[in-house]
């Protein structure tokens, strides 16, 4: 179990409305006491209440706006 310092909740808001919710937690490749080997794990998803319960219960929750330009479409000839 982590505690509030050791993880964060975050969600990822596209123009589409879209929303993506992850969890992330302090990792160690090493020990506890080399803080060069801490990092945080990958994203993994969650559900919209668990976000939403985790923030209430005051955890470390943030919030990406993501503004990526839409993908090009291309045509082969055929």
């Amino acid at each position: 179990m982590h505690s509030k310092q050791t993880v964060k909740y975050t969600c990822d808001k596209y123009p589409s409305g879209n929303c993506y919710y992850y969890k992330q937690e302090i990792i160690t490749h090493d020990s506890w006491e080399n803080l060069d080997s801490l990092a945080w794990s990958a994203p993994r998803p969650i559900t919209k209440e668990t976000f939403l319960k985790q923030k209430q219960l005051g955890f470390k929750t943030e919030i990406n706006y993501i503004n990526k330009q839409p993908a090009k479409i291309i045509q082969f000839q055929t």
